[in-house]
């Protein structure tokens, strides 16, 4: 592959419990190597049928409101067709069609251009699988 496109995966240890990591950090290290200073686009992708990628405030509670709101719009409970794991599991494969699987960013000169309060999360309902990966990838 060119210097145009750069890619790294990221493996995300999320637990045996429901949560939003921060991978803003992550994201900015990837792009000081891999854009050096240039403009692009950074792909953020998880490649699992039970998470997904969003751009939200954390610290501030934004990100327990939205596992709450997921918890509300997804309940984890016996309704769900697919069974298999934890009760409730069913959701889990729901979710990323409201949270999806990944985020294209503008990078300009080689600095991630979020919002002041804006961060690059995983969301992470699936308390079956501790171990996540996720892909970086920049185009520039």
């Amino acid at each position: 592959m060119s210097d145009a496109f750069t890619t790294r995966v990221l493996n995300v240890a999320s637990g045996s419990r429901e949560r939003v990591v921060d991978l803003t950090r992550d994201c900015e290290a990837f792009l000081r190597e891999a854009a050096a200073g240039r403009d692009g686009l950074l792909n953020v992708f998880v490649p699992h049928a039970t998470a997904g990628i969003a751009i939200i405030e954390t610290g501030a509670g934004s990100d327990d409101d939205l596992l709450a709101a997921l918890h509300t719009l997804l309940p984890a409970d016996d309704r769900w067709q697919h069974r298999h794991g934890s009760p409730g599991h069913g959701r889990d494969h729901v979710l990323p069609a409201f949270v999806p699987p990944h985020a294209t960013l503008p990078v300009v000169g080689g600095s991630l251009q979020l919002g002041t309060w804006q961060s690059v999360c995983l969301v992470d309902t699936n308390k079956d699988n501790p171990d996540r990966q996720v892909r970086l990838s920049f185009l520039g």
